[in-house]
């Protein structure tokens, strides 16, 4: 499958020029072949938004939504498009993926909120795995912070994802992330994994740029600069079957072993008498 990462950056001036900026990459996205198009975290509002965060917020079935909506049928594009989501009181950090008919396939809340700003902003969301089949691959969302823990790709890899897709907002000076984690995320899970990150200064952030495409062998497919750009990369659910021959992490688990991870255990050193 033939995907596109918009790197976008800056505070759109109002919820038509986020939608705006959003269907004007769904275009040239599609013109160039793209079959799924993946925007930043909070592509639509923007991320350093402070106290309006939650005056922006809509419900996931919302008026935006049903711009993205008629935005994917009419280019017959699946995107991924990442805003504030209202849930009763509630507001959650959130990305949506709408298929190439605009039916939508699958919703998924921020589980690792990151910083003071977001913590006070958002609630994190409780469901680990959202995923959704698009021709054929089986596709999963997370948001930037998610991917930093290894539980969160590793359980999807596990359920099944070929292509996990993650809208980010990385600021600098933490470029090794998408530089060199993301690239062993995607090797150590056997994924292809697909890092869309907003690019330039936001208030008092840097966007650090640098989406990629990272194969389940590590190798980094297409990556981004530093500026605004429509990257285009192929995803090859072979890959994973031969990486997964290669290197069978997978298979050579041993879950019996790893309940620390799940509970508090005395270290062996100060347990030996």
């Amino acid at each position: 499958m033939r995907i596109a990462l918009a790197q976008m950056g800056g505070v759109p001036a109002s919820a038509e020029a986020g939608l705006d900026a959003l269907e004007r990459a769904a275009a040239d996205a599609s013109r160039q072949g793209a079959r799924l198009l993946i925007t930043p975290e909070l592509s639509l509002t923007g991320y350093a938004v402070g106290d309006r965060t939650a005056a922006l917020a809509e419900p996931a079935d919302g008026p935006a939504a049903r711009r993205v909506a008629g935005i994917a049928a009419r280019y017959g594009i699946a995107v991924v498009h990442g805003y504030p989501e209202r849930a009763g009181d509630t507001v959650h950090n959130a990305v949506r993926l709408t298929g190439p008919d605009g039916a939508a396939l699958a919703d998924y809340r921020k589980t690792h909120l990151f910083g003071d700003f977001e913590r006070a902003a958002f609630a994190p969301g409780d469901i680990p795995v959202v995923q959704a089949d698009l021709d054929g691959l089986r596709i999963g969302l997370l948001i930037c912070y998610d991917v930093e823990f290894p539980e969160a790709v590793r359980a999807h890899a596990l359920a099944g994802t070929q292509l996990l897709a993650v809208p980010t907002a990385l600021m600098r000076p933490y470029e090794f992330v998408a530089q060199t984690l993301v690239p062993a995320r995607a090797y150590e899970s056997q994924v292809h994994l697909a890092y869309v990150n907003r690019h330039g200064a936001e208030g008092e952030y840097h966007f650090a740029g640098l989406s990629c495409l990272a194969g389940p062998d590590g190798a980094v497919r297409a990556r981004a600069g530093t500026g605004e750009e429509l990257l285009f990369a192929d995803v090859e659910p072979a890959l994973i079957a031969a990486a997964r021959a290669e290197t069978p992490y997978l298979t050579d688990r041993r879950p019996e072993l790893y309940r620390s991870l799940v509970r508090t255990v005395t270290p062996y050193w100060r347990a030996t008498p």
